[in-house]
């Protein structure tokens, strides 16, 4: 009963200030409607032989075609390992790194140092994606400082093994730091008198962490890891296709590349359409299967 009173005083303030919330909420409801929701009818093109001329009620019905197409190439395979390699070394090396930061920030006492430190760890977040390219392409190129500082000359961006240590270490020098954010705050909430009752009874930096530090977080961690890990198949091509080299296509061409090219360069629409299709229905059976695995591990705690 309580609850429903609870309800029914909410939905009567909403409805009293229903102007307030149309103000305010309309505007996010209808550019959300028009550039999220909208743009999903072109997804009938992957079933169709599009052509821009006919539209998409008067191109040709081909149904599962373009799909077929796709699974039986002989790239297929080639193209959704790399996809995954990328991904799953990605999310496995890189989803611990915020955690560490926060936990390390969580012990610095200092607050004007630890502003410091956040301000240097978050700044590499607002250097776009095309800009970090460059520096890595600077910095590793023949002529470089990494190669001046070995006394080498190795093109490291011809070699397609080492492409995939360099798309995932430039991608946690960028995003780590500004990942820490919600594990920072999250920790902020962790108890101070557990803390110190903890450093009282004699408790190491481990243990402390482990009674601590870590229960505040753990919520947090789940459902990020969730998140990332339903996103697997989700690269963005912008940064694989800003490193890719004809050298090194072996390791850098990934489905959302291959995408790009088929449907933009090559005007390939209802295929490379088809193939994102696919990548976005892969990524939610993951999402869900990820999910429901961590829901089982986690005391029915998931999403």
């Amino acid at each position: 009963m309580e609850k429903e009173g609870k309800f029914h005083n909410t939905l009567t303030y909403v409805i009293h200030h229903w102007r307030l919330y149309l103000f305010f909420l309309g505007p996010a409801l209808v550019l959300t409607i028009i550039f999220k929701y909208l743009p999903m009818g072109g997804i009938l093109i992957a079933f169709e032989k599009y052509s821009p001329f006919k539209g998409f009620f008067g191109s040709e019905w081909v149904g599962f075609e373009y799909f077929k197409q796709f699974l039986s190439s002989p790239d297929f395979m080639a193209y959704l390992i790399n996809t995954l390699k990328l991904s799953i070394y990605g999310l496995l090396w890189g989803f611990p790194v915020p955690i560490i930061l926060a936990l390390l920030l969580n012990r610095i006492m200092s607050s004007k140092i630890k502003q410091k430190i956040q301000l240097v760890l978050y700044m590499p977040n607002f250097i776009s994606v095309i800009v970090l390219c460059g520096m890595v392409r600077i910095l590793l190129s023949v002529t470089g400082p990494v190669n001046m500082l070995f006394h080498s000359t190795i093109n490291f961006l011809t070699l397609p093994e080492a492409f995939r240590p360099i798309y995932i270490i430039s991608g946690i020098w960028q995003g780590a730091g500004w990942a820490s954010i919600m594990y920072t705050a999250a920790l902020a909430n962790a108890s101070q008198e557990l803390k110190e009752a903890a450093q009282i009874d004699g408790a190491n930096i481990f243990q402390q962490i482990k009674a601590v530090e870590w229960p505040a977080i753990k919520d947090m961690v789940v459902i990020q890891f969730i998140l990332q890990a339903g996103n697997i198949m989700s690269i963005g091509f912008e940064k694989a296709y800003a490193l890719q080299t004809d050298l090194n296509l072996g390791a850098s061409e990934i489905i959302a590349t291959y995408v790009y090219k088929k449907g933009l360069l090559d005007g390939n629409y209802s295929y490379s359409t088809a193939v994102g299709l696919f990548n976005t229905v892969i990524n939610l059976i993951l999402l869900i299967t990820v999910n429901k695995v961590v829901e089982k591990m986690n005391d029915g705690q998931g999403l």
